[in-house]
């Protein structure tokens, strides 16, 4: 008779070798999926390849348009770099997303799971709608969803500090991130005036980056509406991009999270958190699957749970942690 897999218990150890492979797998698979639609601009795309274009000289400040400048550390990175700016954003974007793969890979690893399970938590990232469809594009959703994997790392692997600094750089690529340094802050993961510290110099970017760094951006508005939101549910497009970016994770995550031991319990207020922007976004503007990828980081722990026994070693996860 199969025997059930087992819970997680001690930090699964693999071999610089087995890392080294599972790494360049994760980014041979990620520029696979992402080849097709490669450096391409539609919509907000267009506008963050333009704050790139403005950083290398390349476009008048008036050509900005506001909120996606705000949003400057990617498409900073992206200036920075040599060579044609669609194909330099792109690189970026493909080894942020298999940076990101390999993050949650390394903190199922930390937390006990299977070898299996390590390499699956990678390739529920990378093998999704949202990285085959969005990745590719220059957006900054990689960059943001890398910070929310180390994120997640530092916090279910007792390195507070390592949260803290991937929630400050977090921001400068999205600043609805300064949230998880508002988490850090309630959940005392580190000294009160340590976490105040990091949430302070976050929104101190913030003021600086807008009315200093980028003054005089025309101002926008996200009036929350009943109408936007109603309009949203009948957007055929948007239903359909939420649909599959929640296909496969999404009920996953649900089942696992019966059988989640004590280590993952942190996801459960974090998640709370951060579906509240997604939630604004949805009454505000209209919405993609993109909302649901954000909150992958913390989806795909709860999902490599399915088939564990039900809360057996939640002590030993715990103290793996």
């Amino acid at each position: 008779m199969p025997t059930a897999p087992a819970a997680p218990s001690t930090p699964t150890l693999l071999s610089p070798r087995h890392w080294l492979a599972i790494v360049l797998g994760f980014a041979a698979l990620a520029l696979a999926v992402m080849a097709w639609r490669w450096g391409g601009t539609v919509e907000d795309s267009l506008a963050y390849f333009n704050t790139a274009r403005y950083l290398r000289g390349d476009l008048p400040f008036n050509e900005l348009r506001a909120p996606f400048p705000y949003r400057i550390l990617v498409p900073a990175i992206a200036a920075a770099l040599p060579g044609e700016l669609h194909k330099a954003f792109a690189a970026l974007n493909w080894l942020l997303i298999s940076g990101a793969a390999a993050v949650i890979a390394l903190t199922a690893a930390r937390l006990g799971f299977s070898r299996g399970r390590v390499v699956g938590a990678g390739l529920l990232l990378i093998v999704s709608v949202p990285t085959f469809w969005y990745a590719p594009y220059l957006l900054v959703d990689p960059g943001s969803i890398f910070a929310r994997a180390v994120f997640v790392l530092g916090i279910l692997t007792g390195q507070p500090w390592l949260a803290a600094a991937a929630g400050i750089l977090g921001t400068a690529v999205r600043e609805e991130n300064i949230l998880l340094l508002v988490w850090l802050l309630a959940m005392r993961r580190l000294p009160f005036a340590a976490a105040l510290g990091a949430l302070a110099l976050a929104g101190g970017w913030i003021v600086v980056l807008r009315w200093w760094l980028l003054p005089g951006l025309p101002s926008y508005t996200w009036t929350p509406s009943l109408q936007t939101l109603l309009g949203a549910l009948g957007d055929v497009r948007s239903l359909v991009s939420l649909a599959t970016a929640a296909a496969l994770v999404v009920p996953l995550a649900v089942l696992g999270r019966r059988h989640a031991t004590a280590a993952l319990r942190p996801l459960d207020s974090l998640l709370l958190l951060m579906i509240l922007p997604p939630l604004y976004a949805a009454l505000s503007v209209r919405i993609d699957g993109r909302i649901i990828w954000s909150l992958y980081p913390m989806l795909i722990p709860f999902a490599l749970c399915v088939g564990l026994p039900r809360r057996i070693g939640a002590a030993r996860l715990s103290s793996a942690g």
